[in-house]
């Protein structure tokens, strides 16, 4: 759990109080990691940074609302996640209003970042564009709990308790999801570090 001394609390306490400074320095810190979180949810990079800067908006609104006992990080990807299932619902409603859901070539484009994927592949060879392309889309495959479960492993501060948190699950529950991703993206992959050859029917 967070507390006063935590030093992302600290900055939220600031931001109470309308320091603007405070607030950019968590949304520096941060950014990255929710647009990464935003894109592989809703798979559509064209619209990331938008709804991140629509979460960290929100953030400020709710800073009022904020309390220490609330890790900041677990409260600000919870607050993202939900967005996201507000657009995915909408989405659902409007479907003609829906962008191109699959992520394009553009070597800029920010949520392209290797995932952790350290417990599918032991060798750096791993690295090679090809194979992140296909990591890419074995994620894109996941259920969206899975894949907001692993992106949420990348981050270092987060806890299987703060992603528990974020999902809405038990502990239990989110060990579970985590362990089934890992399990799916390993069974996805396998053939492709096997062998080399990528088979859309392995699918």
């Amino acid at each position: 759990m967070g507390n006063p001394m935590d030093p992302d609390a600290a900055l939220m306490l600031r931001v109470k109080q309308g320091d603007r400074h405070a607030f950019e320095e968590l949304v520096d810190k941060y950014k990255q990691p929710v647009i990464n979180l935003v894109c592989r949810t809703l798979r559509d990079p064209t619209e990331a940074e938008d709804l991140a800067q629509h979460a960290f908006l929100q953030v400020y609104k709710s800073a009022y609302r904020y309390q220490t006992t609330a890790k900041f990080s677990t409260w600000l990807f919870t607050i993202a996640r939900n967005l996201c299932l507000n657009e995915i619902r909408r989405r659902s409603r409007h479907p003609a209003d829906s962008l191109d859901q699959h992520f394009g070539d553009d070597d800029d484009q920010p949520a392209r970042q290797l995932p952790d994927y350290k417990a599918f592949a032991a060798s750096e060879t791993v690295l090679h564009r090809e194979l992140q392309q296909k990591i890419e889309a074995a994620l894109a495959d996941l259920p969206e709990n899975q894949r907001t479960a692993i992106q949420l492993c990348r981050q270092d501060e987060l806890s299987y308790d703060d992603i528990a948190e974020v999902l809405g699950c038990s502990l239990s529950a989110t060990k579970s999801i985590i362990h089934r991703a890992r399990e799916a993206l390993r069974q996805r992959l396998k053939p492709y570090l096997r062998t080399g050859v990528w088979r859309e029917d392995e699918k």
